[in-house]
């Protein structure tokens, strides 16, 4: 295997995980509504899982690991990406911001700083920030 293959397989592994963690919080309340579909079959096509392969996280979300990235732009990246779902349909309910902290935590965000960070992350997204400026409101 030429080390391009490992670098692939690993890249779409870690995108497939993300993917899966973001098909938990919309499940959090055991149904994925119209903004929440629309929303993750975008971001299955931006990360390139195919239907068949999204139809299997969505069956069982919860046999992915989830795989913190090593940089803190990464994990900001991908707390978006976590905090837009929980508001796909305009109400962030309980379990999904339990579990948006659980995810953070995971991510590799502070135990001491996780309630501030979550609660900055749904601001954000509910002034309709971009990525980008998602990204430096936490630097």
């Amino acid at each position: 295997m030429t080390s391009s293959n490992i670098f692939s397989t690993n890249f779409k592994t870690r995108n497939r995980d993300h993917f899966a963690s973001i098909v938990r919080i919309a499940l959090s309340d055991n149904i994925i509504n119209k903004e929440e579909r629309k929303f993750i079959n975008r971001l299955a096509i931006l990360l390139e899982i195919d239907e068949k392969e999204v139809q299997k996280i969505i069956e069982n979300p919860e046999s992915y690991e989830i795989n913190p990235p090593s940089t803190e732009k990464k994990r900001l990246e991908r707390l978006y990406d976590l905090s837009r779902i929980v508001l796909a349909d305009e109400i962030a309910d309980n379990k999904e911001l339990e579990l948006l902290k659980r995810f953070a935590l995971s991510l590799g965000f502070s135990s001491d700083s996780i309630e501030k960070t979550v609660s900055k992350a749904i601001q954000l997204i509910q002034k309709g920030v971009d990525e980008d400026d998602f990204i430096s409101s936490f630097n």
